[in-house]
């Protein structure tokens, strides 16, 4: 077992929360957002992989052969589904404070609190 892909999903998680910090567009932010969440598709392929395993189609498979989690691959494309909604409803949001405001910049937003 490597722990490559474990390392490769901590930096894209780390790329992203640092364009999230850093970021001084809406759009930008909610866009690291999505590379943030794309790490969580790595670990779950990570996760679910088996060296020398077959995709969990059981109809041709012998019984006793490995195969890769079907249940980490279902996870991981509900993760890709709610990814995109999130980030469609993020950015729809966006607009809207673009069209009320005139500006995607957070700073100055802040004098919108309360």
């Amino acid at each position: 077992m490597t722990v490559l892909p474990y390392l490769v999903a901590a930096w894209i998680f780390l790329i992203g929360v640092y364009g999230m910090a850093t970021s001084r567009n809406l759009v930008h932010a909610v866009g690291c957002l999505a590379v943030t969440q794309s790490a969580t598709y790595v670990l779950l392929l990570a996760i679910g992989y088996r060296r020398g395993g077959s995709a969990p189609v059981f109809s041709d498979v012998p019984a006793g052969t490995r195969v890769v989690d079907p249940v980490v691959q279902a996870l991981a494309l509900t993760d890709v589904v709610v990814g995109a909604t999130v980030t469609a409803l993020l950015l729809a949001l966006v607009v809207q404070v673009n069209k009320r405001h005139g500006t995607v910049d957070p700073d100055e937003l802040s004098g919108l609190r309360g």
